[in-house]
Formats: C-alpha cells, structure tokens, sequence
C-alpha cells in the first residue's frame, strides 16, 4: 500500500506503555468482548478470563515508553489507514444524506479499559460501540505474519478496515439489533446473527478498499491478495481446527474462511453499501 508521507488521522490515541492500576471485577461488557474474540483467534476463552478478571479501572503511565523504530512505522501506518477509511467514509455517508461520526483509535500493550470493559492484547483488536472507539495492540502484526501466515502491511489494513466496518454498522443501527436479539435467541442461534454481524463488517472492509484504491491510488500489486490471505487465516473453520482440531459450526462467531473472503471480495468488486445485507442473504 502506498501511505508513506501521507495525512494521518488526527482520531489516534496513543495509550502504549500504560499500566494498569488497582483492581476491579469485569462488567458483562467486558466478558462479552473476551469471549467473542478468544474465539475469533484461537484462544481459550478461560485462559483470557484469568488473565484479565482483576484489572485496572484506569490507565497511567509511571515509566517512559519506548517504542521500536519498527513499532512507530507500524503506528504510523494504521494512522493513515485510519485517515483513509474518514474519507472514504465521510463521502459515502455524504451521499447517502447522512453525517459519518468518525471514530478513534486506541494504540494500546498488553491491555486495555474500554467501555466495554477490560481486555488485553490476546484477545486482538476489537471495536466497543459504547465509546465509538478501535483498540489495537500493534503486536497483533507479528500475529498476523508469524501465527497466522498472513503478513503484507495490506492484511493490517483489512484488519483495521474491519473494524471500521462495525463503527459503520453501529453508526446504521444493525449493531444494536443483533444486540437487542440476544436475549430472546439460543446461543447457537445467536452466534449465526453475529456471524452475519462480522461478514457484513468484512463486505464493508471490502467497499473501503474499493473506494481507497480509486480516491487515493493507494493500492499496490499483491495488496488485496494480503486482504484475502488475512480472510482465509481467521475464519472460524481454520481457527477452530488448529486450536481444537475440529470444527463446531452452531460455535461459528465470525464465519468460514470461504465466507470471509467472498464477503470482502463482494465489497470490493462492488464497492456498493446496498450490496452488503448479509442479514437478508439466503446464502452466506
């Protein structure tokens, strides 16, 4: 991707190196945000749970962080992707005779307090609708490359593009739908809808990357080949089978590998919003 000496976005915050504080218990917000995602990545949600059920009500920051020269590049970069998906994102709201309220992003080590409670770094970037913000531990990158063999700055591009994509949905109100379900729904059930709620944030991963390549002319050779690389690796079938060695479908959160990529590769071929509504699909 070409983003060297380009506009960043002004919508970073930067809390790496903070440490966590005193101890609190984890709301239900939070249990959420850990659940969902241990499962995304191939992790035990258990584990994760250890890990972050006694954790800070704030964040500070006694000793001085320093980054690696690769680390601030690597901040850099999300920083224009970011600034790419406003604009992108602005012009389409624009269109549609709506305003886009733009989101921010949250650099972060080990964990992090968001609205939607507590995580840290192993449950991977996320996105909390209850304070509008993406959280990214830029570590995740090395993830990308060396656990899930998708590497490319373009596969980090996809990754935040996503998440974009669900500031999207809770900006148009299907967030707040599938959330709305979850009581009157089994879990098996509910998981189909998120499934839905996720390949829906990967079709609009794919419409910014159709609209950044026209507005900017910003994508190289081989960069949406990383995007679908990034698909294939964290579907729930592959993830499912390396961490467990089988597959469950009533436990898919986040769709197959085959879902993920079609869902981003219709984004991008299309480039159309309307074209997007997994929740009507007969066939994901």
């Amino acid at each position: 991707m070409k983003w060297r000496g380009r506009r960043q976005s002004s919508n970073v915050e930067d809390r790496r190196g903070m440490r966590m504080g005193g101890k609190t218990t984890m709301g239900c917000g939070g249990l959420v945000v850990v659940i969902v995602l241990a499962l995304l990545f191939g992790q035990n949600p258990l584990q994760l749970l250890e890990t972050v059920s006694e954790v800070a009500p704030s964040q500070t920051n006694s000793t001085p962080y320093t980054p690696s020269s690769g680390e601030d590049e690597l901040a850099d970069f999300v920083g224009v992707v970011l600034a790419d998906t406003e604009e992108v994102w602005n012009r389409i709201f624009a269109e549609r005779g709506a305003n886009y309220r733009e989101p921010s992003l949250v650099l972060f080590t080990g964990g992090v307090q968001s609205a939607c409670g507590m995580a840290s770094a192993a449950t991977g970037p996320f996105y909390c609708p209850a304070d509008e913000k993406l959280y990214i531990d830029l570590s995740f990158y090395s993830d990308l490359k060396n656990r899930f063999g998708a590497p490319g700055d373009f596969a980090m591009a996809y990754v935040v593009a996503h998440e974009v994509g669900h500031h999207v949905q809770n900006l148009m109100g299907y967030t707040d739908e599938v959330h709305r379900r979850r009581g009157s729904l089994s879990q098996s059930d509910y998981n189909k809808l998120s499934v839905r709620l996720e390949l829906q944030a990967d079709f609009l991963a794919g419409v910014w990357a159709h609209h950044a390549e026209n507005m900017f002319n910003s994508l190289e050779a081989g960069d949406i080949e990383e995007a679908m690389n990034a698909a294939n690796a964290i579907g729930d079938d592959r993830l499912q089978r390396q961490s467990q060695g089988r597959v469950v479908p009533d436990a898919f959160t986040h769709g197959t590998s085959a879902q993920r990529m079609r869902w981003f590769e219709r984004g991008y071929t299309t480039g159309d919003i309307s074209q997007g509504d997994t929740f009507s699909a007969t066939e994901l």
